[in-house]
């Protein structure tokens, strides 16, 4: 069983259309650079943004949205782009008067918003969850309560039936919510209360001191005859049932800082913990503590994660925050190959996950370089484009073209045949 699908060409939040980062189509371009004093290659657009953000872009029909802060999180907003031209069509969002705490590489509205082509949300932490009609109009507007974690937000909400999964953390205050689609209400709440470590893992002392926490995004899937909402949170991997947040199943040993957000493919979870933390591969199903199901389990992995994982052909790609592509073996955890990929700006520091179409591997590094590679157990780069912007977005695909935000500009690539 895979991943809950959506629709065909739209990429309606940072995961894709099926949650995995994966797209339906191939064919989009290899090849591109930009430049301000000259012709530039395969670049449509580019229009400047006010300000940095980390968030991701997403794209339904002819329309592109994403989160964006003003004025250092007292105005959170939302845009909505024309994908032909790159004009924004509107800009709606809440004001907020208060001071939720970020870390200086994470602006706030971290979160990338999430669309069913109906309505489309965003998560603005302390500032509340807001959903929109496609014609900017507010429908809702859900008070969480505070967000507040030394390092910001990043966990982005997830559109399920007539619920908007929304993981409120990290931070003292955090749970997982499902609220009503049409009216934003409370379903159904669950805490996930962040637990001391059992034991001291490397750069953690155990104390509240910012270093525990998870950023990850709620992931759907279908397995063993039933849906689940899988979120890896400080110190487990831990499986819901999106009726009443009934909790299913869970696994001890994430380690207590999570960036990655969990991956489901080949009948297997991918859970991944940040700073150097651990590994856990398990089939989802079952009830109760299922730690002794792990297929596989790393305590300390040797590179740091914030990229999430792709799951395809028995392997796991992923990207490092130190610049390295990774291929890991399914079954054992193996590393089959990891190679250090080139940065044009001097940092090659990865916060974006992959993106997969075909067999090809986009990635994007904080230099602005977005690398393409073969998704194979043997290791083969394809091209590297260049646009010299940091950048820590996801890449988001669809029909043909290619959308990249940096902390500048939102870039929309394509080849001169592209149907858009």
């Amino acid at each position: 069983m895979g991943v809950v699908s959506l629709s065909g060409a739209n990429w309606p939040s940072w995961r894709g259309p099926s949650g995995n980062q994966v797209s339906p189509e191939t064919g989009f371009p290899t090849e591109w650079a930009w430049s301000s004093k000259g012709p530039s290659k395969n670049i449509r657009w580019r229009v400047e943004l006010p300000a940095p953000g980390n968030a991701s872009p997403i794209v339904w029909g002819d329309r592109v949205f994403l989160t964006q802060a003003l004025e250092d999180g007292a105005k959170r907003t939302l845009m909505c782009l024309d994908r032909s031209t790159g004009k924004v069509l509107w800009q709606e969002g809440v004001e907020f008067p208060g001071k939720d705490p970020r870390h200086e590489t994470n602006p706030h509205c971290a979160a990338s918003p999430v669309t069913d082509g109906k309505i489309v949300v965003a998560s603005f932490a302390s500032a509340g969850v807001a959903a929109y009609g496609l014609d900017g109009k507010r429908r809702w507007l859900a008070d969480l309560g505070p967000q507040k974690h030394t390092w910001g937000q990043g966990s982005s909400p997830v559109i399920h039936g007539d619920l908007v999964l929304v993981y409120h953390g990290p931070g003292p205050h955090s749970a997982l919510h499902a609220l009503d689609r049409e009216t934003g209400t409370v379903k159904w709440k669950v805490a996930l209360p962040e637990e001391q470590p059992a034991e001291r893992f490397d750069g953690f002392s155990g104390k509240s001191d910012g270093m525990m926490g998870s950023f990850s995004t709620p992931l759907v899937i279908e397995a063993a005859g039933r849906t689940e909402v899988v979120l890896p949170v400080a110190n487990r991997l831990q499986a819901f049932s999106p009726k009443d947040g009934r909790k299913l199943w869970w696994v001890d040993g994430m380690n207590p800082l999570v960036y990655t957000s969990a991956s489901f493919g080949e009948g297997k979870v991918v859970a991944m913990g940040g700073f150097f933390g651990s590994s856990i591969f398990v089939a989802p199903g079952g009830e109760g503590d299922v730690t002794a199901r792990r297929s596989f389990y790393e305590r300390r992995a040797k590179k740091h994660r914030i990229g999430s994982p792709i799951v395809l052909g028995g392997h796991a790609y992923l990207s490092s925050t130190d610049g390295f592509a990774q291929c890991v073996n399914l079954q054992t955890g193996e590393m089959v190959w990891e190679e250090r990929l080139p940065a044009t700006g001097g940092d090659g520091a990865t916060w974006a996950s992959m993106v997969l179409s075909g067999d090809r591997l986009y990635v994007v590094n904080r230099s602005g370089d977005t690398h393409v590679l073969r998704a194979s157990p043997k290791f083969e780069r394809l091209g590297s484009n260049p646009v010299g912007e940091l950048s820590n977005s996801t890449l988001a695909l669809s029909d043909g073209q290619i959308f990249l935000r940096t902390h500048q500009a939102l870039y929309c690539v394509a080849e001169a045949g592209a149907a858009r």
